[in-house]
């Protein structure tokens, strides 16, 4: 099968179109003909050799995923050969054919374009168990969101609105904060220009006169830790899914105690399998229905044939982007 593979660690350029083994699959599993897969900054991560695949996972990257069940395993049960699926991932999506859980698959049905079927999963999946798993927010709250652009950006915009959070979000750019009103955010602050801890106090205001957000969704790390300290609500909760300033900082403990903020980090491509078939399966229950009456729709900047990857890892790297980046995998079919 083709497949993308990274040479060496480094820049787009190391990403090459090699032959590789179809792989076998495991009795829970299915293996999944891949039309299309979504590229995430975890990848570039990767490639630049900053990202290891958990233990037993492929070494060829790729998140998530839409296709067709092209065999089942032999415990495998509710699917049947020739299914469109879309899927969450450990790795492996940019290739032709992928073995997945049969746990980590969701339903795309007749009438639903496949393509934008692949822009779901991996989105979905990281909103929903960061700002409801762990950041417990409830309807009504303030949810602070960076990158409001972005896939994941995006997606919280809409999520929110769907289960009747308050939602800010941060961008670098008019165009993508007019979009990010469209798309339902209730209020859009532009980092370049306004201090978002000053703007966040000013925007959220609750009943009891207290202001800042409740729950922050957070992809930069280290450079913006003070700052959401600062941007939270009392019993505020930050969520760190992301590292792009960096990994280390030092923090006032007093910051977090007297007020009873609370912070937690978690990636999700590196939780147990069991774990994301829990999650895969509260996406199916809470958010695939408004996905397919149209409620939540995927947001895509861009799709790249398979052989164009290192191209689609560009487009990431240079953070224009608004949505998600894709890449046909099936360029014969597409």
């Amino acid at each position: 099968m083709r497949a993308i593979t990274i040479t060496f660690p480094g820049e787009p350029e190391v990403l090459q179109v090699t032959d590789e083994p179809t792989p076998d699959i495991a009795a829970d599993e299915v293996l999944v003909r891949v039309h299309a897969a979504g590229v995430n900054r975890a990848d570039l991560l990767q490639r630049r050799g900053f990202y290891d695949p958990p233990p037993g996972a492929t070494e060829i990257p790729g998140l998530e995923l839409s296709g067709t069940i092209e065999k089942l395993g032999a415990d495998v049960t509710g699917w049947s050969v020739g299914d469109r699926v879309a899927a969450l991932l450990s790795g492996g999506g940019y290739a032709e054919y992928v073995p997945v859980p049969a746990g980590q698959l969701l339903p795309v049905p007749a009438g639903f374009d496949l393509t934008e079927a692949a822009a779901l999963p991996e989105v979905l999946s990281t909103v929903w168990s960061n700002i409801v798993g762990r950041g417990q927010v409830q309807a009504g709250e303030w949810l602070l969101v960076h990158g409001g652009g972005s896939g994941i950006g995006t997606a919280a915009i809409q999520i929110a609105r769907h289960l009747g959070v308050q939602i800010v979000v941060t961008v670098g750019s008019e165009k993508k904060a007019e979009f990010c009103r469209e798309l339902g955010a209730d209020a859009v602050i532009n980092y370049r220009d306004e201090d978002f801890v000053e703007r966040v106090h000013e925007i959220c205001v609750h009943d009891d006169g207290t202001t800042g957000a409740d729950v922050i969704l957070d992809i930069i790390g280290a450079k913006y830790l003070e700052r959401n300290l600062k941007a939270l609500n009392t019993d505020g909760r930050l969520v760190i899914i992301g590292m792009q300033g960096g990994t280390k900082t030092e923090i006032n403990l007093g910051w977090l105690m007297q007020p009873r903020k609370s912070v937690s980090a978690t990636t999700l491509r590196a939780r147990p399998k069991e774990q994301k078939i829990e999650i895969v399966a509260e996406v199916a229950d809470q958010l695939w229905p408004a996905v397919i009456a149209g409620d939540i729709r995927p947001i895509i900047h861009e799709t790249v044939p398979l052989s164009e990857a290192a191209r689609a890892h560009q487009i990431l790297e240079d953070g224009a982007n608004i949505g998600k980046v894709l890449l046909i995998v099936d360029e014969e079919g597409a």
